[in-house]
C-alpha cells in the first residue's frame, strides 16, 4: 500500500479537554477501538490541559530505544523539550500498523524508517493547528508567531502554552498539508541523546512482563511435550496437587499447567508430573536427517534477481570455482524468558506481557478462547529481548488457557529450559555458491543458491513457490560482476522456525562474503582491494568499505598472532563494512577489536545507534563463536547457557565505531550489523590459519575438523 503525506492524516475528537491527534491509513478503525486500553484513544499525540505530552507508541520497547527516537520526532516538529514527552505503547488497532510489514508489528528494522515521516508530520500538524487557534484567539495572522518550549509566542511578548490552547486547536480543521522543518534548523533529530527509559530502568519502575501483577493472580508453570508439537495422551497430577500452595492442574493443548500462589511452587510441583505423551512427526527429526533433507530438497527454485547470463559467462572463464556453506539452528535466548499474564473474565480477555505483534497476540487468543478479537485487549509492556521471538505468541495464548481453566488471572513464566528447548529457531541453510574468474582475475560470474525453510509460509502463510522477501535479504551482493544469478529453494524441514535478529541477511552475508574472499584468494589478491575494484558503481559501498579498511590499518603491520578479515553488505537501506581482528590459539578464536563503517542515512539518535550496532556485533558473535542447536529424535539438545552460550564479558571486543553524516532517508540499524559478524570473522580465520570454514559457528571442534 502506498500513501501520500495527506493520506496519513486524521484527527480524533476532542479528548478530555485535550488535543488527540490521530495519524491514521486508509481503512483506520474506529476510536472505539483503542477506549479502555490507553485514556488516549487511536492516536498519536496528545497534549491535555495541564501541558503535558503524549506520544503514543505503536513500537515495542525492547531495548532498540523507540522510547526515545519516536518521541524525538515529535519533539522536533512541537518544538519542545524531549524530556517533556511521556511515551505510552499503543493498544492494538489499524492505525498503529506498521506500513513497512503491513501489521502492528516491530521488527524489520523498521521502527524510525516507518515513523520517520509519519511522526513529525503529526508533530507538525499538532504545531500548526496550535498556531492557529492561538492566532484567532488573539486575533493575528499565524505568519506572526512561532513556538518555543511548549508555548506559542507573538507579537508582543504574548504567550500561550499548549495546554491552554488544546482545547481550541482540536475543533479546527486538520490541515491538509503542513511544512516540515528543514533539516538544518533540527535541533532534536540527529544529535546524541539520553535515553528516555534509563531512568526506570535503573530504579526498577520500568515494567517487563515479568513483574508483572494483577489483582488475585496467581502463577503458572507448563509442562510441554520435549518434542516440539507433540501432545498430551495422559497425566498423573496427584503427587502435584498434593504439594503445598498448588490451586489446579489443568491440561490445554500445549501441555499440563501446575498453577500455585507462587512460582516457585508451581514450578516444584509440576516436576512431580508423570505425563504420556505422543510425540508426533517431529521425533523423526535430526541434525543429520534435516541436513540430508535440504540437500536433496527436490523443490523448485525460486528465482530472485538475475543479471546477464552466469550459465555462459561459467562455461569461458579462465577459472571456476565453487563452494558450499551451513548455517544451523539458532535460539532467540532473550534474557527474559518467555511470560505472559491473562485474566478471563465473562467472555473477555486481558493479556498483559511482552510482545513483538500484537494484532497476532490479539487474533489468536481470540480464536483459542472462541472469542471475538475486540473482547482480547492486549498491554504491552517493556520487553526483555526481542530478537523476533516475541512476533510469536504461544506463550500468551498458553496463558489465556491456563486463565481461562481456573478462572483466574494468570502468569506464565517458562523456564530458561522451556525457552531454550521450545523456541521458534532460525532455520538451518544450504549456501551453493559458484563462480567465474577472467585470465586477470576479475569476477565474471556468481551464482547463489539457497535451500532453507520459510518463516513467512510457517507464520503467514506465504504460498508455496511464492518469492519470500525475507530469505532473500542481502542474497544480491553490490558487486560490479556482469552475470549474476541468485535463486532460493524453499524446503521444510519439518520443524518449526521463526524471524531471527536479522533475519536471511546473516545465513547469506556468511554465504556471499566468505566465498568473495575465497575467489580473492584464490586470484592472490587482497581481500579488500579485490571488493574495492568492483565498487565503482556502488559509492555509498565503497565509502564504508574504505573508511572501515583505514580505521583498523588494513595493510599495515599487525601485532604478533593477529590477523583481520573483511566484510560488507547492505541490509535495511543501510551500508556497512566491518574489520575483525582475532587472534587463534588451541582452536579457539579471541576476537580482540573490531571496526564498522555504516552509513544509515539521516540519523534520529546517533548515541541509539552506536549502542545497536555494539549490541548487534555481541550477538552476531554468540552465534558465530559458539552457539548451535541441535536435533536428537526430535529433542533438542541444548538447555540452558552452559551449552547454548551467549558471549560473556571477557570476549566482548573493542568496538570502533563510524557513523558517516548522510542525507539519504533512514535506513535501519537494529540488526545489520549482526549479519557481518560471521563472515568477518571467519575470513579473520582463514587470514590466521589457512583454514577456510563454511560452516557456522567457528567453535573449537569445528576449527579442529576442518
Amino acid at each position: 500500500m502506498t500513501t501520500t503525506r495527506r493520506d496519513f492524516l486524521k484527527v480524533t475528537a476532542l479528548v478530555g479537554g485535550g488535543l488527540t491527534l490521530g495519524v491514521s491509513l486508509p481503512g483506520a478503525v474506529s476510536d472505539a477501538q483503542a477506549a479502555g486500553t490507553l485514556y488516549t484513544p487511536n492516536a498519536w499525540v496528545h497534549i491535555a490541559d495541564d501541558n503535558t505530552i503524549t506520544l503514543i507508541s505503536a513500537r515495542s520497547e525492547m531495548g532498540q530505544g523507540v522510547y526515545t527516537s519516536m518521541p524525538m520526532l515529535i519533539a522536533e516538529e512541537l518544538g519542545v523539550d524531549i524530556r517533556k514527552i511521556n511515551v505510552e505503547i499503543a493498544p492494538v488497532g489499524e492505525v498503529y500498523t506498521n506500513t513497512l510489514l503491513g501489521g502492528q508489528l516491530t521488527g524489520g528494522s523498521t521502527s524510525v524508517r516507518e515513523g520517520w515521516e509519519k511522526l513529525r508530520v503529526a508533530g507538525a500538524q499538532v504545531r500548526t493547528m496550535l498556531v492557529t487557534a492561538a492566532a484567532q484567539k488573539w486575533n493575528v495572522d499565524a505568519s506572526k508567531l512561532h513556538v518555543s518550549d511548549g508555548k506559542v509566542i507573538g507579537p508582543g511578548g504574548r504567550k500561550a502554552t499548549y495546554g491552554e490552547l488544546a482545547d481550541a486547536a482540536s475543533r479546527l480543521p486538520v490541515p491538509t498539508d503542513v511544512v516540515l522543518k528543514d533539516p538544518k534548523d533540527f535541533k532534536i533529530i540527529g544529535k546524541a541523546t539520553k535515553r528516555l527509559d534509563t531512568p526506570r530502568k535503573v530504579n526498577g519502575t520500568a515494567v517487563f512482563g515479568i513483574d508483572v501483577k494483577l489483582p488475585g493472580m496467581v502463577y503458572a508453570s507448563l509442562e510441554q511435550c520435549p518434542v516440539i508439537g507433540g501432545k498430551v495422551v495422559s497425566f498423573d497430577s496427584g503427587k502435584a496437587k498434593a504439594m503445598p500452595g498448588v490451586i489446579d492442574v489443568v491440561q490445554i493443548r500445549d501441555g499440563v499447567a501446575v498453577v500455585a500462589d507462587s512460582y516457585w511452587r508451581a514450578k516444584k510441583a509440576r516436576e512431580t508430573l508423570t505425563v504420556t505423551w505422543d510425540e508426533g512427526p517431529v521425533a523423526r527429526i535430526d541434525n543429520a536427517s534435516m541436513m540430508d533433507g535440504i540437500r536433496n530438497a527436490k523443490d523448485a527454485p525460486t528465482p530472485i534477481k538475475k543479471t546477464g547470463d552466469a550459465d555462459a559467462a561459467m562455461k569461458t572463464a579462465a577459472k571456476t570455482m565453487q563452494a558450499e556453506y551451513w548455517s544451523p539452528l539458532l535460539a532467540h535466548a532473550t534474557m527474559e524468558p518467555q511470560n505472559f499474564t491473562a485474566d478471563y473474565k465473562d467472555g473477555k480477555c486481558l493479556v498483559v506481557g511482552p510482545a513483538q505483534f500484537q494484532q497476532g497476540t490479539q487474533g489468536n487468543v481470540a480464536a483459542a478462547l472462541g472469542l471475538k478479537p475486540e473482547d482480547v485487549t492486549v498491554k504491552t509492556t517493556f520487553l526483555g529481548g526481542g530478537f523476533g521471538r516475541r512476533l510469536e505468541y504461544d506463550f500468551a495464548v498458553q496463558a489465556a488457557e491456563i486463565s481461562k481453566a481456573v478462572g483466574k488471572p494468570v502468569k506464565l513464566l517458562w523456564t530458561r529450559e522451556d525457552d531454550t528447548t521450545h523456541d521458534f529457531y532460525r532455520p538451518m541453510a544450504l549456501h551453493r555458491m559458484a563462480g567465474g574468474l577472467d585470465a586477470s582475475g576479475k569476477p565474471v560470474a556468481l551464482t547463489f543458491q539457497l535451500t532453507s525453510q520459510s518463516v513467512t509460509q510457517r507464520a503467514f502463510g506465504l504460498p508455496k513457490g511464492a518469492l519470500d522477501p525475507f530469505m532473500s535479504e542481502a542474497s544480491v551482493v553490490g558487486y560490479d560482476i556482469p552475470n549474476m544469478t541468485q535463486e532460493l529453494i524453499e524446503h521444510d524441514s519439518g520443524l518449526r522456525v521463526g524471524y531471527w535478529r536479522s533475519v536471511s541477511h546473516a545465513l547469506n552475508a556468511f554465504a556471499n562474503e566468505s566465498f568473495i574472499d575465497e575467489m580473492a584468494a584464490a586470484t592472490g589478491k587482497d581481500p579488500y582491494l579485490f571488493r574495492l575494484a568492483m565498487l565503482d558503481k556502488q559509492p555509498r559501498f565503497a565509502n564504508v568499505l574504505k573508511i572501515a579498511a583505514t580505521k583498523a590499518g588494513w595493510g599495515n603491520p599487525l601485532p604478533a598472532g593477529r590477523s583481520r578479515g573483511i566484510a560488507l553488505m547492505e541490509g535495511y537501506d543501510t551500508y556497512m563494512a566491518q574489520v575483525a581482528e582475532i587472534s587463534v590459539k588451541d582452536n579457539e578464536i579471541t576476537v580482540h577489536k573490531m571496526w564498522v563503517a555504516a552509513d544509515l542515512g539521516r540519523m534520529v539518535n546517533p548515541d541509539t545507534v552506536e549502542a545497536q550496532i555494539e549490541s548487534s556485533i555481541a550477538f552476531g558473535l554468540s552465534s558465530t563463536l559458539g552457539a548451535e542447536i541441535t536435533l536428537d529424535k526430535g529433542r533438542v539438545q541444548q538447555t540452558n547457557f552452559h551449552d547454548y552460550p551467549v558471549i560473556r564479558m571477557l570476549q566482548m571486543p573493542r568496538i570502533d565505531v563510524t557513523l558517516v553524516k548522510s542525507t539519504e532517508k533512514p535506513g535501519g540499524i537494529g540488526e545489520p550489523a549482526t549479519a557481518l559478524v560471521g563472515p568477518a570473522v571467519a575470513n579473520a580465520l582463514f587470514a590466521a590459519t589457512g583454514k577456510r570454514l563454511r560452516k557456522i559457528p567457528l567453535s573449537p571442534d569445528n576449527i579442529k575438523s576442518a
